[in-house]
């Protein structure tokens, strides 16, 4: 049996990156997070970050700098959650979303890594999160 248990992302600051995307997914820091490892639980899969003494910022969209990695955030209201974590320190790279209201948007958190906020066409939002429609 193979089981996803941890997403690991390098950093200079593990408690400051924890502490952003723990106010940007509304989920807590683990208890025992300290400055070497910080982690946020989803379920049995953890957002982990270790502190790299020598950490060197990815350059979006420079392939020199590659991103190594990106997060996609489904969203509900792309403009609220846009303020929201621009207020907490991320910075807009690129905007897809099209005329109807629909696509992505390409931010980069405090140290540099991308991420998107995503409103796709067709997903139903419940108590438990999106519902995605057959063949989205």
């Amino acid at each position: 049996m193979l089981r996803l248990t941890d997403f690991i992302i390098d950093c200079p600051d593990t408690m400051a990156l924890a502490a952003f995307y723990s106010e940007v997914t509304g989920r807590p820091v683990k208890e025992g997070s300290h400055r070497d490892w910080a982690g946020i639980r989803f379920g049995e899969i953890e957002l982990a970050f270790i502190r790299v003494e020598d950490y060197r910022t990815p350059q979006w969209p420079d392939s020199e700098h590659p991103k190594q990695f990106h997060l996609d955030f489904e969203v509900d209201d792309i403009e609220v959650e846009q303020s929201r974590i621009l207020a907490l320190g991320a910075t807009l790279q690129q905007d897809s979303i099209g005329p109807d209201g629909y696509g992505w948007r390409v931010y980069t958190d405090p140290v540099g890594h991308p991420f998107c906020l995503c409103r796709n066409k067709g997903v139903t939002w419940t108590d438990q999160g999106p519902i995605w429609a057959k063949g989205e």
